[in-house]
């Protein structure tokens, strides 16, 4: 029976490209006490293989995280399947702004220790005591109010090109970097403001809030889905929008455009710009901004270095790659000496 993928990436994208189909890319998670997350596992793949749902999906012992990209005549075949699992019924589905016919070109589902990398040891609090979930609208009322503490629980290149207005954004490069230093700044504050956080769809915030009680923070809240569920319902409901920017997501668009502003700048020459993109030297795959004129001035690349890898024959590519782990930077999203402007 087939528990993996079959065909490459290229394969993949020349069948959507054929096919022509309209694709939903959406994601959602739920914490829940999983005994056999291998078995769980297999039983997801076969059946969304079966379906041609795409996409990267993490089950733990503690639950599901999963971004995906699903046939949209098949959508209803798809809901119909999670709901026959008990802690998936009626589970909110994130509907992205923007679909791409190629947000995901396979199917990965992969058992992990945890289902987002936080670094804590979850035996010392309860996660199921977390903070009051709120919609768009008392959401918009909360960050209003002058006794309210907005943070950021994101990373600093996610941030970099859309966040809430007035928000605390951590420059950091994971989500464990800013679970201290955000309780540390805000260590005078716990009983006396509220403390409310977003995120990009909200797993992050669901564990970050329980934890954030636990440290003895009384008013702690969480924006309901995160940016992707808020954007759709001040559209739907035609409320003020507090974001400015764009959503980054993790997946082949990179973003979702929430307003037209462009906060950020191109990390080789200051230009405004807020275009992520992976440095065209595999070796680097450096994640980074960067405009056109760039991009057309150094093929792609982050440096002048990678620039000439790049330009070399795609089998002296690989013999320079032989042997050689992948560079830190691959992780180190954005940091790089190379990058001139980067902030």
């Amino acid at each position: 029976m087939q528990l993996y993928n079959k065909l490459s990436a290229r394969e993949r994208e020349a069948l959507l490209e054929e096919a022509g189909e309209d694709r939903l890319t959406l994601s959602f998670y739920a914490y829940a006490k999983i005994g056999n997350p291998e078995l769980f596992r297999n039983h997801l793949f076969i059946a969304w293989d079966q379906i041609d749902v795409l996409g990267r999906i993490y089950v733990a012992h503690e639950g599901i995280n999963a971004q995906l990209s699903v046939p949209a005549k098949k959508f209803e075949e798809f809901k119909n399947f999670i709901d026959q699992i008990y802690f998936l019924e009626n589970v909110r589905l994130n509907i992205a702004v923007e679909h791409d016919l190629k947000s995901f070109l396979k199917l990965k589902v992969k058992v992990r220790d945890k289902i987002v990398a936080d670094g804590l040891n979850d035996e010392t609090f309860d996660v199921r005591n977390k903070g009051i979930h709120v919609d768009a609208l008392k959401f918009n009322e909360l960050i209003a109010d002058p006794n309210t503490i907005l943070v950021d629980m994101r990373n600093h290149y996610e941030s970099e090109i859309g966040h809430f207005q007035g928000a605390i954004t951590p420059d950091v490069d994971t989500f464990r970097d800013s679970l201290d230093i955000i309780e540390e700044d805000l260590k005078d504050h716990k009983e006396d403001k509220n403390l409310v956080m977003y995120c990009t769809g909200g797993i992050r915030c669901e564990k970050a809030s329980a934890y954030y009680k636990h440290k003895g923070f009384k008013n702690v809240y969480q924006l309901e889905g995160g940016i992707i569920e808020y954007a759709r319902q001040v559209q739907n409901l035609q409320l003020e929008n507090k974001f400015i920017g764009k959503n980054f997501v993790f997946d082949h668009r990179r973003s979702e455009k929430i307003t037209e502003d462009v906060i950020a700048h191109c990390h080789q020459c200051g230009k405004a710009c807020d275009t992520h993109v992976n440095c065209a030297n595999e070796a680097c795959h450096l994640l980074f901004i960067q405009c056109e004129e760039c991009a057309a001035t150094m093929n792609d690349c982050c440096s002048d270095k990678c620039k000439e890898i790049a330009a070399l024959p795609y089998t002296e590519q690989k013999k320079l790659r032989q042997g050689k782990g992948n560079s830190n930077k691959i992780f180190k999203k954005g940091r790089s000496a190379v990058l001139k402007f980067k902030h």
